[in-house]
């Protein structure tokens, strides 16, 4: 795994500690037992059907975390579950080991460090590329703190160091509407970036991307992995073989399979639900 680069603000107090009442208080994520993420056993079910089924995943801090599975596997269920969109109907989800975040709102959790991409980029296309980082700075977002904010040098180094990153320096006067459709990809990587989260939830991030811009973003996921917990659901196995810590294949709403993606394809369970035999 690349040890990436550190940008400023990374691995700062982002007030995700102890909680009272399921509510994070000021501290940092404890994370002293190696992993960043806990779900065990959660269920949800819609109208009957059985969206997660008893899943249980364990993801460790500074991992670069695969989800595989065919369509219905619950994938997006589950990450409707870690970012509070969705409300288990049992189970336990922890951020570290003390943040209940089935007890938090999806505002709560965004602010606690979990940042989450979908998979159509959603970008400011009005405003620059700078201007977008800079909208999305962690901040007091107050109309009257708004109306009266500066930009001061450290803001400022930070998104200076963020475009490098995503590498869109030449294009930060450029409004994003502009950019091709892996530009607009990374711009808003980087706008999660700097929201200073510690685990970031991509959905098929390099879908619809050139094969150079699928390059280009293997390599900025292994920049980010330790520094930052990644969990990447995605369907192009090649990307998913060239980045992946650790694989976990969902199906029918639960982990069928983890491992390397030699050991998941190897699998029995595996084989037959994804070349049927």
């Amino acid at each position: 795994m690349s040890q990436g680069i550190a940008l400023p603000g990374a691995g700062a107090d982002i007030r995700a500690g102890p909680t009272v009442d399921g509510r994070p208080l000021a501290g940092g994520l404890d994370t002293s037992h190696g992993a960043i993420l806990y779900l065990e056993n959660i269920g949800v079910s819609f109208d009957g059907f059985r969206a997660l089924n008893g899943l249980s995943l364990t993801v460790d801090d500074g991992e670069l975390r695969c989800v595989i599975g065919p369509n219905g596997a619950g994938k997006t269920t589950m990450m409707d579950v870690i970012t509070g969109k969705t409300r288990p109907d049992e189970g336990t989800v922890f951020f570290g080991q003390t943040i209940d975040l089935a007890r938090l709102t999806e505002p709560e959790i965004a602010h606690a460090g979990i940042g989450r991409k979908f998979q159509k980029p959603t970008v400011f296309e009005q405003h620059t590329v700078f201007e977008n980082l800079e909208l999305a700075m962690k901040a007091d977002k107050r109309v009257f703190p708004t109306l009266r904010a500066r930009l001061d040098s450290a803001a400022r180094d930070r998104i200076l160091r963020t475009l490098e990153l995503i590498r869109l320096v030449p294009d930060a006067k450029r409004p994003a509407g502009l950019l091709s459709h892996g530009q607009k990809q990374w711009l808003e990587i980087g706008m999660l970036l700097m929201q200073e989260p510690r685990l970031l939830l991509l959905d098929e991030p390099v879908a619809g991307m050139t094969d150079a811009e699928t390059k280009r973003s293997a390599e900025l996921f292994l920049q980010l992995a330790g520094d930052y917990t990644l969990i990447v659901v995605e369907h192009d196995m090649d990307f998913v073989a060239g980045i992946a810590d650790r694989v976990s294949v969902l199906h029918e709403g639960r982990v069928l399979a983890e491992g390397s993606m030699h050991q998941v394809q190897q699998h029995e369970q595996v084989i037959e639900v994804f070349l049927g035999r």
